[in-house]
């Protein structure tokens, strides 16, 4: 039986009239079997995406590639083809709040997230016993307002040393340079413990109290030059009472933040995420 290995495929161009029939017959040329197939039409943009699954004998990447690259020209498609036996490289970068980043490690180590972790980098050292007991690299790079600017570029020398797939702030509580985010655009990946829009900034509980909400969010969105205001992939609330204290919305939020950037990341690194300006299609 021939060896045959499995790829993911994601497009994003322009609607118009066969586009899934003539993808489809690039990967029958290939030899491919579909083992996964989703699309959508955003109707109001006429803009057309789609992310198929599906295996293909030993070597048949190299030719569908270059099927793909001249069709790609011909349908100004926006496209990535990529073989999920690779794990991406995933930095996780945290401050002192511990919730998210003990989520994420228990799952990798349970085999949940596809992903390889190189290192976590830190503005502070109360984290990196954690990162000692998984075994994982930590970097301590100290952010103050004296020495920012020479840290960030610290940690864009690391990130990129480190060759980082993926960023994942798990409550790193320091605002990103915008060349770092136009750097690792849509690769940048943020839990803001709010349910955006509403709330951007610091202290969002703080201010979901003074304001009397019954409900309180997370969001996991990708990170841009503009503060908490970039491409949401997912959200989930929880419901407050009328005797619920700060300390309580900030206990049920860290539970709404876990789940939420969880479920976040593993969409990204499983290609379920595409973009069109500051909206997002999720084929969940």
């Amino acid at each position: 039986m021939t060896e045959r290995s499995e790829f993911r495929l994601t497009i994003a161009c322009p609607d118009r009239m066969g586009i899934v029939a003539r993808v489809a017959g690039r990967i029958a040329d290939a030899e491919g079997w579909i083992t996964e197939a989703a699309q959508h039409t955003d109707l109001e943009a006429q803009w057309f995406f789609m992310r198929w699954v599906f295996s293909l004998p030993a070597g048949g990447e190299a030719a569908l590639n270059r099927d793909l690259a001249q069709q790609a020209l011909e349908f100004d498609m926006r496209w990535s083809l990529s073989d999920t036996r690779i794990r991406p490289r995933v930095v996780i970068l945290v401050s002192r709040e511990p919730h998210c980043l003990t989520d994420l490690l228990a799952r990798w180590r349970s085999g949940e997230m596809p992903m390889e972790i190189p290192a976590i980098l830190s503005n502070h050292r109360e984290l990196e016993e954690v990162a000692s007991c998984y075994g994982i690299p930590f970097e301590h790079i100290p952010v103050t307002p004296q020495t920012r600017e020479q840290a960030f570029q610290r940690l864009q020398d690391s990130l990129q040393a480190l060759e980082a797939d993926t960023i994942v702030l798990a409550r790193y509580m320091q605002i990103l340079p915008p060349n770092l985010c136009l750097q690792f655009r849509e690769r940048v990946i943020n839990i803001h413990h709010s349910f955006l829009p509403s709330f951007v900034g610091a202290r969002p509980y703080h201010q979901a109290f003074a304001r009397g909400v019954k409900l309180i969010g997370a969001t996991c969105h990708y990170v841009t030059e503009e503060l908490d205001a970039g491409p949401i992939i997912e959200q989930d609330v929880a419901r407050i009472r009328h005797d619920d204290q700060v300390g309580d919305l900030v206990r049920k939020g860290r539970d709404v933040e876990r789940w939420v950037l969880a479920r976040g990341l593993r969409y990204h690194l499983e290609g379920r995420v595409l973009t069109h300006g500051n909206k997002t299609i999720v084929f969940d």
